[in-house]
């Protein structure tokens, strides 16, 4: 008899009947042909792999100016490090047993092995798709490897031919998948033609993107081909109901929205996540906080008319230092649901009328951040604190002591936002400059924007180059904590965004009517009634972190990070990248 070494705890993640499973005498020891004919284990075997897909990350865009901290130091990437490298073959073979088996079963229907392929072929086009976005073309191998019988020196694929079989794999699992799973079927969570086709349409949206192709970043003949992708992306989804969620504060929080392509499942007690454990403020939390915006970063979220505060043109048009002592009035209204400020209203843990404080000498202190002398205690938050939290996509309902166990909000993957601004960008590429600016201002329509006398919603953008800008300007802010941000300017090449770069955060010190510094102790009284409002203080700018290292250095041979030298020495067909020692060109050219 055959042994079979798969993972067989994934049998109690089927979705399917378990009363075949339960028939099994020996979970140990199993005939392989009997886990590969019947439906129920391999239903297992592929439910098993949905982990590849994530959860939700607090940190999620720590390495770009959203969030505090200093993600690239010096030689923060280099090729004898692991950082910032993707080389999961030991989940490729997975993928690939899975569709070696199945295709080769002779006892599955056709319809349990068109479902299994479909999910199979787009896994394996995902985990590569991964890989390329990280360091060009790699070994796109599709069958599962004897490790004792066949050759594992294998030569990395052009990058060009890592595209067109990502495509492949992609058309191939769009004509097995189910074209929609409605958001009310018990297999909901798993991939259908709506995801794939959303997902290729990305997929080639990089493959057009100044990242693959420098020297011709706007004019190559890929944004045709990712152009109409996208469009008929756009066009199926919205054909099959999907839409914006009215309320941008709603997206993850309402699950199973209109606005959901793609979601992680997570159900209390069987599958939590660790978001709000990650963005709470620690006296609300099991620990100071993870993840938290920065300055530069609040200060990029529009205002109410959608112009920056810069902007002299603008309804709300403030100076520096105006701006400084008043940033949380007439904001883009995502800024009120994304982040929270000293003073702000925050009624987590069901506390009614609660205000967030971050004042060294008044708030608590895993939640303070200043360098206020008058303070009895130092805040101890200065190299990881910026007097913000993040409020997006939090579970307010949570107690403190629910919150590391508890989150289960379902993790959104893709949402219709993205299909539109992806559908925007390849228009705008194109020569369709309306489309991109409808689509642009269904975006700021949705977050509450005003609609200004020329029904553009503060989008000033008059050409395609300026138009480009906007896009990435407007995911910076619609797509904010989600993970697209360093990604996004890779992609434009636009790292020099963060290169030499240092980030900031904003103390408040209580003040009276008349501007002189209030006494601590009455401030304190005041804020445990949070009577004490943002309008009560004085702010100033603190470099974070406020000790070691405090610039990020994010040089163009990032565009491409390079191959682990661990994996060059086990191979010696892998040729490393250009801009790392080697002869390999990553790009499309």
């Amino acid at each position: 008899m055959k042994i079979i070494f798969y993972p067989i705890i994934a049998l109690l993640l089927a979705t399917s009947s378990c009363k075949n499973v339960l028939d099994i005498e020996d979970l140990n020891s199993l005939d392989e042909s009997k886990v590969w004919n019947d439906p129920n284990l391999v239903n297992a075997y592929i439910t098993n792999l949905y982990p590849l897909f994530g959860n939700w990350i607090a940190g999620a865009d720590g390495n770009s100016e959203q969030l505090v901290g200093i993600s690239f130091p010096l030689d923060a990437v280099t090729v004898n490090n692991t950082a910032y490298k993707a080389w999961d073959y030991t989940t490729i073979r997975k993928i690939n047993t899975a569709i070696h088996k199945v295709n080769e079963s002779t006892g599955l229907s056709s319809d349990v092995k068109n479902s299994v392929l479909g999910q199979a072929l787009f896994m394996r086009a995902y985990m590569y798709f991964n890989m390329v976005r990280h360091h060009g073309g790699v070994p796109y191998i599709t069958v599962p490897q004897d490790l004792k019988k066949d050759d594992l020196q294998t030569p990395r694929n052009t990058t060009k031919e890592c595209f067109d079989l990502l495509i492949k794999d992609l058309d191939a699992a769009i004509a097995l998948l189910p074209a929609t799973i409605e958001k009310g079927s018990e297999d909901y969570g798993r991939i259908d033609g709506n995801f794939a086709v959303a997902f290729k349409a990305k997929v080639l949206l990089y493959k057009a993107s100044p990242q693959f192709n420098p020297s011709n970043p706007y004019g190559n003949a890929y944004w045709t081909e990712a152009h109409a992708a996208n469009k008929t992306a756009y066009d199926r989804l919205k054909a099959n109901g999907y839409a914006l969620t009215e309320d941008y504060a709603q997206i993850a929080i309402q699950e199973k929205g209109p606005e959901v392509v793609f979601a992680v499942i997570n159900s209390y007690p069987n599958k939590v996540a660790n978001w709000d454990n990650g963005v709470r403020p620690g006296s609300e939390s099991r620990g100071p906080a993870s993840a938290v915006p920065s300055w530069d970063f609040v200060k990029t979220f529009p205002m109410k008319d959608g112009k920056l505060f810069s902007d002299a043109t603008g309804k709300y048009h403030k100076t520096n230092d105006d701006f400084l002592q008043s940033y949380w009035e007439n904001r883009d209204p995502r800024f009120d649901k994304s982040i929270v400020w000293n003073g702000k209203i925050y009624e987590v843990s069901g506390k009614a009328g609660k205000r967030q404080y971050t004042s060294v000498g008044i708030a608590a202190d895993l939640d303070n951040f200043g360098v206020n002398p008058k303070a009895k205690t130092p805040s101890e938050n200065l190299s990881r604190y910026s007097g913000f939290f993040i409020l997006k996509n939090s579970k307010l309902s949570l107690k403190q002591t629910e919150v590391e166990t508890q989150y289960d909000v379902d993790f959104v993957l893709m949402r219709f936002a993205e299909v539109m601004m992806n559908y925007a960008e390849t228009a705008n590429e194109t020569g369709d400059f309306n489309t991109a600016l409808d689509i642009m201002k269904q975006i700021r329509q949705r977050a509450g924007i005003e609609i200004g006398s020329d029904g553009k919603y503060g989008i000033t953008a008059s050409n395609r180059s300026e138009m480009r800008d906007a896009i990435l300007a407007e995911r910076n802010i619609e797509f904010c904590f989600e993970g697209h941000r360093f990604w996004d300017l890779r992609r434009a090449r636009k790292l020099n965004t963060l290169n030499n770069t240092t980030k900031y955060g904003v103390e408040a010190i209580a003040i009276n009517d008349n501007g002189t510094e209030m006494d601590l102790d009455v401030a304190v009284d005041l804020a445990k009634s949070y009577n004490l409002k943002e309008n009560q203080f004085k702010y100033s700018v603190l470099q974070v972190p406020n000790t070691g290292n405090k610039v990020n250095l994010v040089p163009d041979t990032y565009y491409f990070f390079p191959i682990a030298q661990s994996v060059i020495d086990k191979n010696s067909k892998i040729q490393q990248n250009k801009d790392w020692g080697g002869t390999f060109n990553p790009t499309m050219e």
